[in-house]
């Protein structure tokens, strides 16, 4: 998708593809605690453990959001009011519109209304709207503290390292003082501010051409989350929420790996992605917001369904073929959802960034820094 900038980068839609269909498949492979995928289950391959625990998914995308908006405003100057409206009529329109088609279906369904919309008003600060909107206020939260980061970056390179070592200290606190700390690592910006802030970081350190370290990145990686997956994952490591104190750590190394993937992936193959399955992967990124925001909607009935009617999808690589074959299926459902609510607001987002004026002039702002 293009941003306001008019700049465009297509790896960037095929990593929000691939976290979209992380979280798909997630909901479609664990639409109950035993079916069609029991939480219980362990595939044999590491790699495949971040489909059975999807829900990292949301890591990436915010990892994304990170390295997206330093490679947008690296070298800019930011006018933050146009950038809070433009993420306004981003996020907004289509988010609008699920709280009130949500609100329709619990009504149709008989249920009470009354602590669903007091749900939604709590939800400009707490993780409690619905369809995984809860995402959209961590996200809200990261932009207020953008600025902050982006001024303290600008003025020493490492300082995104001392905000993901706060978090680490907050986060050890809270395990202290409650016991367990997965809510606010897993749902609020307490836990997702590393993937942010390590996005941030990764585009200024670069990636370009490390192509065994990137192995090494994707084994040991995917070998933790065979771990924690073995272990008992999201929902059983001790219960949920979970006591174990590996929430202290994991958004962290959440954010090392994803952060390092995507500057790794965005400037080591810009010549190769060309074919077929990555343009269908571009496609699905750039409407991966409607996919994520209305999955929920239909994706575990699908899953019932399929597991009904058609064949038992009990085993994992069979669920994770229909859910690829399920993804590729609500691609124009994104497509038409894209359309009709969300670039019609598009339309309207306003510049908010232009070139500083000491990278315009550099010579005369060496002269008044020397002055």
């Amino acid at each position: 998708m293009k941003s306001s900038t008019g700049k465009h980068y297509p790896a960037l839609d095929h990593v929000r593809g691939l976290a979209a269909f992380l979280v798909f498949t997630w909901h479609f492979l664990h639409q109950s605690p035993d079916g069609p995928v029991p939480y219980g289950f362990v595939p044999a391959l590491p790699v495949f453990s971040l489909l059975d625990e999807g829900h990292t998914g949301v890591s990436l995308f915010m990892a994304l959001s990170g390295y997206l908006f330093a490679k947008l405003l690296d070298g800019r100057q930011v006018n933050y009011l146009p950038f809070f409206a433009n993420r306004a009529l981003r996020l907004l329109p289509l988010l609008l519109a699920v709280i009130v088609i949500e609100a329709c279906r619990r009504h149709l369904a008989g249920q009470p209304l009354d602590e669903y919309f007091t749900d939604v008003g709590k939800g400009l600060v707490f993780p409690t709207l619905p369809n995984g909107g809860w995402s959209i206020t961590v996200e809200a939260h990261f932009y207020v503290l953008l600025p902050f980061l982006l001024m303290a970056s600008r003025r020493f390179p490492f300082a995104p390292l001392l905000f993901i070592a706060a978090t680490i200290l907050l986060r050890s606190a809270l395990y202290t003082d409650l016991g367990e700390v997965q809510l606010a690592a897993s749902t609020t910006i307490i836990g997702h501010a590393d993937q942010f802030v390590a996005g941030i970081l990764a585009f200024h350190l670069r990636a370009k051409d490390r192509h065994w370290l990137a192995l090494a990145v994707l084994i040991a990686f995917s070998g933790f989350f065979w771990w924690f997956d073995a272990a008992g994952g999201f929902y059983q490591l001790g219960g949920y929420p979970s006591p174990h104190w590996i929430w202290i750590i994991l958004p962290t190394l959440e954010a090392a790996a994803y952060a390092f993937g995507i500057a790794y992936y965005d400037t080591s193959f810009s010549r190769t992605r060309t074919s077929l399955p990555f343009k269908i992967l571009e496609k699905a990124g750039a409407y991966s917001y409607s996919i994520y925001l209305l999955h929920l909607f239909f994706v575990m009935q699908l899953a019932a369904f399929i597991d009904a009617n058609i064949m038992s999808i009990s085993n994992f690589y069979v669920a994770c073929l229909w859910s690829a074959l399920c993804f590729l299926a609500t691609i124009p459902i994104g497509y038409l959802s894209y359309t009709c609510i969300e670039a019609p607001f598009l339309r309207m987002r306003m510049r908010y960034a232009v070139p500083r004026i000491a990278d315009l002039n550099p010579v005369g702002d060496r002269l008044a820094t020397s002055a």
